[in-house]
């Protein structure tokens, strides 16, 4: 009975070669991983009363307590982090024990599955401190976790070089897999396997370009294995929810190099699995981002290029659920980003007669699309302009014999019309005289009413 099938040197080559490269990336760690001790003026602000309580409890009890993830990478780049995120070589079950006898409340259960436990200490500052980890099972979007007290196999299991660092509380920082070399050369590359890492959780191709947009000095530096690995793996993000994925792009649109890291987006093929069109408009897209690099735009206005009208934009906010303040900003954009815009066009027909959304919402609208169009000195005068007030109410209708019926919006809405269309510059006489008019306008444009039926009346 033949049981090996005998391959030639040419039919063995694609799997030594695939070996190879899985053997070299997963077995890239340090040996010894402790490589500096960090003593600057971010790192020591971060000592506030509550975390030394902290970090005493943990030593009185014989665990160890280092910060992770991102708040190590921003400390080594001498920023202060917004948030600390701490690990732990104790289970959940033996943090809840050792904090209930030192009689710290703990706040926030939902994170326990995932081995967050989140302390408040002194009723005054809360942690979250999670237990090593590894990954169990995973299936591109959640994880089922195991946890270890091995700092090297938790370290593994995290996206980016950059992210898998950890720094001890006296300052020794521990890096496993070259994280802090790949932070100096501004490089970003993911730990061990990409395609293994990415397949993990799909996510975290959205998670390297934005990464990329924070960590790298030019554009267009990625490591080319890195951008093999997603274009293979990029149809998973077709199972990540819109919310998700729109919390990573709008992240990537307001970073640095957003035109060339959204180029990348599209040329990997990752545009439809994220809600773009087939093909986006890149060529304007590009245009703007050349022609306004420097200029604060929202992430909505910053990929209203890509669409080419209304329905592709509605389409993309279908898929990635945004808020109602930005699909309405983006659709805004869309349909008067062509349009010759005056500073009367910005004053008066659109705050005015744009009755759908809140005033302050149109204003930013406005504000947007001038700094969208560069006109810098609209923007300046409108900044300075204050809303005219229309002089004429409902009352001041009803005591001039206007009806008080269906049409009374329509008459309102026709002599804000007329009251536009002088600059706004007529008083309450002069937009009376023309009430005769428009309610003979009215009357004769308007549909004719359905025969009256009676309502029965209910039963009660």
């Amino acid at each position: 009975m033949r049981l090996f099938k005998i391959l030639s040197i040419r039919q063995l080559k694609p799997y030594f070669k695939s070996s190879f490269r899985f053997y070299a990336q997963e077995t890239k760690a340090r040996e010894n991983p402790i490589i500096m001790k960090l003593d600057t003026p971010e790192f020591s602000s971060l000592f506030t009363v509550e975390l030394l309580t902290l970090a005493s409890i943990f030593k009185n009890h014989n665990y160890e307590l280092r910060i992770a993830g991102g708040a190590v990478r921003d400390l080594l780049m001498n920023k202060k982090p917004k948030d600390l995120d701490f690990a732990t070589n104790a289970t959940p079950d033996q943090m809840k024990e050792m904090f209930n006898k030192e009689g710290v409340r703990m706040i926030n259960n939902n994170g326990e599955k995932h081995g967050t436990i989140t302390p408040r200490i002194n009723n005054n500052q809360n942690f979250e401190v999670t237990t090593l980890r590894i990954d169990k099972k995973t299936d591109g979007r959640h994880a089922e976790v195991e946890f270890t007290k091995d700092w090297k196999l938790d370290a593994n299991r995290r996206d980016l070089t950059i992210n898998s660092m950890f720094l001890g509380l006296d300052g020794t920082l521990y890096d496993y897999f070259h994280g802090y070399d790949d932070l100096m050369k501004r490089r970003v590359v993911f730990v061990g396997d990409a395609r293994k890492r990415i397949q993990e959780d799909y996510l975290r191709i959205l998670r390297y370009f934005r990464f990329y947009g924070r960590i790298a000095e030019v554009p267009d530096n990625h490591d080319r294995d890195t951008l093999d690995a997603i274009k293979e793996n990029g149809a998973g993000l077709a199972q990540i929810s819109g919310e998700r994925i729109w919390m990573e792009f709008s992240l990537i649109l307001a970073g640095n190099f957003w035109g060339s890291l959204v180029e990348d987006i599209i040329k990997c093929g990752l545009g439809p699995h994220m809600g773009m069109p087939k093909e986006p408009d890149v060529e304007s897209f590009i245009e703007l981002y050349n022609s306004g690099k420097n200029i604060e735009l929202n992430p909505v206005s910053r990929m209203t290029p890509l669409f080419r009208n209304e329905d592709e934009f509605l389409d993309l906010n279908a898929r990635l659920k945004m808020s109602s303040s930005h699909r309405d900003m983006g659709l805004f954009i869309i349909a008067h980003r062509n349009d010759n815009i005056t500073l009367r066009w910005c004053k008066y027909n659109t705050i005015m007669l744009q009755q759908r959304a809140k005033l302050s919402s149109i204003q930013e609208w406005i504000k947007e699309m001038l700094t969208y169009k560069h006109e810098t000195a609209l923007l300046d005068e409108y900044a300075k302009w204050q809303i005219p007030r229309f002089p004429v109410s409902g009352r001041v209708l009803k005591d001039h014999g206007v009806p008080m019926d269906r049409n009374t919006a329509r008459v309102i809405n026709k002599l804000k019309e007329y009251w536009v269309d002088h600059d706004c510059a007529l008083d309450d006489k002069q937009i009376l005289e023309q009430v005769p008019a428009v309610l003979e306008e009215i009357k004769n444009t308007s549909p004719p009413r359905s025969p009256n039926v009676q309502r029965k009346k209910k039963k009660v």
